[in-house]
């Protein structure tokens, strides 16, 4: 029942619900970047390298028979998935420096274009109070 308890707490936290979310959300985004590398990227380059298809290129280590089967590296398709993560990489360096970038502005309190949020608003106003009774034990 303990292990029930703490689950639920988790759960109720919103630990494991922000965790499914991205969990998702990031699954959702891989396959758009799948179909933007598969028919956006890959079709100029290989209209660029005269119609090769990356995800045909392979190196045959051995010929099928009628008694075994084809050994081959499939390079084509590991160029393309490092391709995808690259775009998914860069793409997701990207919207986590705008996320930064945000909250560096959210966080400082001189900004007044920017609401100060609450929390940092009440740290500021006590650090101020704590000065002020500083300054007064100090005399």
């Amino acid at each position: 029942m303990k292990l029930f308890k703490e689950f639920k707490d988790f759960a109720v936290k919103g630990n494991m619900i922000d965790m499914a979310i991205g969990i998702i959300i990031g699954a959702s985004f891989n396959a758009v970047i799948n179909v933007l590398v598969k028919n956006i990227i890959l079709p100029p380059l290989s209209l660029l390298s005269d119609g090769i298809n990356f995800q045909e290129k392979k190196l045959i280590l051995r010929t099928a028979t009628e008694t075994t089967s084809q050994v081959s590296l499939d390079y084509g398709l590991f160029a393309e998935t490092i391709l995808d993560f690259l775009i998914v990489g860069f793409t997701i360096f990207i919207v986590v420096k705008f996320i930064n970038k945000l909250k560096t502005k959210a966080d400082d309190v001189k900004d007044a274009t920017v609401p100060t949020p609450a929390d940092i608003q009440l740290l500021s106003d006590i650090k101020q109070l704590l000065e002020v009774q500083n300054k007064k034990l100090l005399k």
